[in-house]
Formats: structure tokens, C-alpha cells, sequence
């Protein structure tokens, strides 16, 4: 039984096919939109300005979806066989579509592409992606609407959040009230592509819903009040709310002409790329979390229950197999890795070694943190690499590396404490992964084993999963022939009271910096 799984990130669009009765992933292709598609002005899948507005256009997600379908069938692959299609999008981009979208998507001719059928239908050129932070002041009036941002963060999961869809829509109807009066459907990118898959609108799913500020949490309906805090008759525009993977419609025609699917292949409800990779990584129930070390580090897990963060820094979003999960971002990742391994001319292999040499651990308690780029868990400014009254060029290099990696990894497990997780693994994903001082630190921080996983795409490999359960497949059984980790395991080293008193002092050193550096 063939599914495909579909990613739709910020740069590129890929595809994974697996085959369940074989437990093998058949076929994989991706398109880089920088690379193919240069008459879109988007060498890294957006387009970004000054005043800190980041956008993408819908039709280069279109131009990416046919290229990567033709290429699968250049490779000579049978998509007649594929049962079900499902997929993800990179989360908070969101899609403004006049009354003629309906229409076009019954309409679609399989001698002509879909950015060419599609074009007319945008009320909206270009779509608001999750790098926009240019709706400081709409997200300001959404919690003063509401009463307060906890009380945005209690409804909707997160605080109001200038990636985030609702503050991005208020910002559109307050600048552009004609066009806003001419939307008449708001997709997110996973629920758009999942449309002209489907050739009918499809439903918003959970887990990208929460990413909105719109969705109420508790219940998974559009919160009236976040509605109303928004943007005039926003309750006409938007999809219903749905799980990932209801079934939608059989797939449209298009895709039967120009690519050869079956006509009962299954066109699904998407979801959003986080909680497909939680999926994929095979973490979707309670008891593994999730540390993705890229640009920017997160973190995220299985939640049995709703829970928000009394922070405001971490997001609660709907887990596409059941219940919840959290996700939290931290801006310093590997940006503060690189720049201090630069700064010391260091090769990776150097400041593993170096890392792993480090002094005893808690590092005798010289604690750091690397503010290379406005963080965002906690709140604190640009500021280079603080520490707490200790100088780094009078200690070795080392120690520097030490606080560097403690630092990260000690706000990593302080900012994670409210969600109250009974951890039995860490799974480590990303570039940096692979570095051992990394793991190790995670390993002794978190006190649990770290293991990695040998995925090539969770996101695509989450969606191809969600399309098989949408036909009865067992999810433990798809973790164990598609997610599973490395056979070798970073076990912690007995540290539990060190660590407990090193975490203390890093939450006084953080408070410190918060009253002197917060924004």
C-alpha cells in the first residue's frame, strides 16, 4: 500500500512515498524554489523588507507542487498505486482568495499549470510567512481586545504572536480594506495546497489551527472573541476545523490526467510542518521530546492535555494523532554555535573535542549565554555573550564552550519545566545533531538518554504516515519500521545534583538579564 507525503517548507517543496505492506520509503524528491524558480525574486523561498515584512507567493507553491510530481513520474514511479495523499506546510503562512477560487478549483485543466489557472483567484498577491514580525501593534490590540495576552494565551494556546495568522489578517484588513472585503476564504499553505489537491476546499486541521491565535485550544472551533479582536466577518472566510487526515475528496482530475493517480486516490486534510514532524519522528505520544538543533533550536513534545505556557514563550498546537504537543523556539541556536566556534577559529571537529574536554560538570559554576541575535525564550536583547562575572579570555577554551553549550541547553530545560513532562528520550534531529558534546550536554541536562534519529524528511515522512492512518494503519507499527533511531544512545552521566542546583543559578542569571537586557 503506497502514500504519499507531501512538505511544503519555507524553501522548498518536497515529496515522499512509502510503501507500508514493505515498510520502505519508495521514492523521495524535492524542489528548491531559489534554485527553479527564479522569476519569483525568492533565492530562499521569500521575499523580505526592512520593516521586517516577509512574504511568498502561493503560485510558486503551485509551479513547485507540478515540478515535483512530474519528477516523480520521470522517475518512472506508478502514482496510480498511491492511496492517499496528505502533507504540511510550513506553519503561519496564510492564502487570501476571491469569490472565483471555488470555481477555478472545479475547473482545473490539465494541459495548463496551476499557477496560470489559479493567479485570478488571489484577493492577495503575495502570502505572510512565520519570519513576518511586522504586526507588533495588531498583536498589541488583539490582547488589549481580549483583556491581556495571558488571557490570549489561555484561549488560544500561545500569546499574541507576530508570525501568527490572526494578528497577520488584522494587519491586511486594516491597511487594504478593499481587499480584505474581496477575500472571501483565508487558507494557511497546508490547507490551500490541500485544496487543489482535493479540488474543493479543504478543512483547516488542529494542530496548524493553534497556530493562528483564532483557535480556541480547549474545544477546536474558531474562538468567537479572537474572531471579533481580529478583523470584520472573519467567521465567513475561514475553513471549518477538522483533524489531519480527514478525508476530503478523491483527488481532482488534474492530478489523474497530467500524473496518472488513480481516481480513488484520497485527497486529506494537511497539517502544519511542526506537528507532522512530530508525527515523523515517531513522538506523538507522551514520553519523547523532540530537540531540533537548526538556525533556530526547538523543542517540542507530546502533550496528553492542554496545557499553556504562564511564560507566554512556549505554543500549544493540536498533535495530529491524538491530543496536543508544545513547541518552543529559541532564536540563539546554531547562529551562537557558529559564531562562537568562528570567533575561536575552531573546525566542528575542534569544538567537539574541546566541548567534550570541558571542565567537570556544571562547568564550576561559570554560567553563559549567547545573545548573538534577539532571543525570543526569554525575551532578551541582542547583547553578544554574557556571563555571569566571569571573563572568557582569562579561561580556556573549553570552559568557554562549556557555558556555551550549558547555557543553551539549561534554558532549553528551564523554559520546558511548565509542561510537565515525564521524559523517557531525547530524539535529536537537525544539522548539529550529530555532535557528540551536544548530545552529551543535552544527555546530562535533561537526565534522560539521547538518541537520534535517522530520518531524512520527518515532515514528508509525517504526512506519508498520517495518509496510512487515515486507513486504519497502526501508528506504532509505522514508527517501528519508519522512525526508528540509531542503534547507539547518549546515556547522562550521574550529575542529577549538580545540575539541579547548575539550573537554579541559571534561572537567577537569566531573571538578572531579563531586568537588564529584556524587551
Amino acid at each position: 500500500m503506497m502514500y504519499l507525503g507531501l512538505d511544503a517548507s519555507t524553501q522548498s517543496l518536497s515529496a515522499i512515498l512509502i510503501d507500508t505492506a514493505q515498510g520502505e520509503i519508495i521514492a523521495e524528491d524535492s524542489v528548491n524554489f531559489g534554485a527553479e524558480f527564479p522569476e519569483y525574486d525568492s533565492p530562499n523561498g521569500f521575499i523580505s523588507s526592512a520593516e521586517g515584512v516577509v512574504t511568498a507567493s502561493p503560485l510558486m507553491w503551485l509551479d513547485a507542487l507540478d515540478l515535483v510530481l512530474k519528477r516523480l513520474c520521470d522517475k518512472g514511479i506508478d502514482l496510480s498505486k498511491v492511496r492517499a495523499v496528505c502533507g504540511a506546510g510550513q506553519q503561519h503562512a496564510s492564502v487570501y482568495l476571491n469569490s472565483s477560487f471555488d470555481g477555478a478549483l472545479g475547473r482545473l485543466d490539465a494541459t495548463r499549470s496551476l499557477s496560470e489557472q489559479l493567479a485570478a483567484t488571489l484577493s492577495r498577491a503575495q502570502s505572510p510567512i512565520w519570519m513576518d514580525s511586522s504586526t507588533s501593534e495588531q498583536c498589541q490590540q488583539i490582547s488589549d481586545s481580549i483583556g491581556s495576552s495571558q488571557k490570549v494565551s489561555e484561549l488560544t494556546g500561545s500569546v499574541a504572536t507576530q508570525r501568527f495568522t490572526g494578528p497577520q489578517i488584522r494587519k491586511f484588513y486594516q491597511e487594504s480594506a478593499e481587499a480584505y472585503a474581496q477575500t472571501s476564504k483565508i487558507h494557511l499553505n497546508s490547507s490551500f495546497l490541500a485544496s487543489v489537491l482535493a479540488g474543493a476546499n479543504a478543512p483547516i486541521d488542529f494542530g496548524d489551527g493553534a497556530g493562528m491565535n483564532l483557535m480556541d485550544i480547549s474545544s477546536n472551533e474558531w474562538n468567537s472573541q479572537m474572531l471579533q479582536a481580529t478583523a470584520p466577518d472573519l467567521s465567513n472566510k475561514l475553513p471549518d476545523l477538522k483533524n489531519a487526515g480527514t478525508y476530503v475528496a478523491n483527488i481532482s482530475s488534474y492530478f489523474v490526467k497530467k500524473y496518472g493517480f488513480s481516481s480513488d486516490c484520497k485527497a486529506l486534510s494537511w497539517t502544519g510542518d511542526n506537528p507532522a514532524s512530530l508525527v515523523g519522528m515517531g513522538a506523538a505520544s507522551a514520553g519523547k521530546v523532540v530537540i531540533s538543533l537548526g538556525t533556530s533550536d526547538t523543542l517540542f513534545a507530546a502533550m496528553p492535555e492542554s496545557k499553556t505556557d504562564p511564560n507566554g514563550f512556549g505554543h500549544v498546537f493540536g498533535n495530529p494523532v491524538k491530543g496536543y504537543m508544545s513547541l518552543i523556539c529559541f532564536a540563539n541556536g546554531s547562529l551562537a554555535r557558529e559564531t562562537i566556534k568562528e570567533q575561536h577559529n575552531l573546525s566542528w571537529e575542534q569544538f567537539e573535542q574541546d566541548a567534550l574536554a570541558s571542565s567537570p560538570l556544571g562547568n564550576q559554576g561559570k554560567l553563559a549565554a549567547a545573545l548573538f541575535t534577539p532571543e525570543v525564550t526569554p525575551r532578551l536583547q541582542e547583547a553578544g555573550f554574557q556571563t555571569n562575572q566571569w571573563d572568557p579570555q582569562n579561561e580556556p577554551v573549553a570552559t568557554t564552550l562549556s557555558a556555551l553549550l550549558e547555557g543553551q541547553f539549561s534554558n532549553m530545560k528551564l523554559q520546558s519545566e511548565w509542561m510537565q513532562l515525564d521524559i523517557t528520550d531525547v530524539l535529536l534531529t537537525g544539522g548539529a545533531s550529530k555532535n557528540q558534546a551536544i548530545a552529551q550536554t543535552i544527555a546530562d541536562i535533561f537526565q534522560a538518554p539521547v538518541k537520534r534519529l535517522e530520518v531524512s524528511s520527518s515532515v514528508g515522512l509525517g504526512s506519508a504516515i498520517l495518509a496510512a492512518l487515515s486507513e486504519g494503519a497502526n501508528y506504532t507499527e509505522l514508527v517501528e519500521s519508519f522512525c526508528s533511531p540509531s542503534p547507539a544512545a547518549t546515556l547522562p552521566q550521574d550529575g542529577s545534583e549538580i545540575y539541579s542546583s547548575h539550573l537554579r543559578d541559571h534561572a537567577r542569571f537569566l531573571d538578572l538579564l531579563e531586568d537588564s537586557l529584556g524587551y
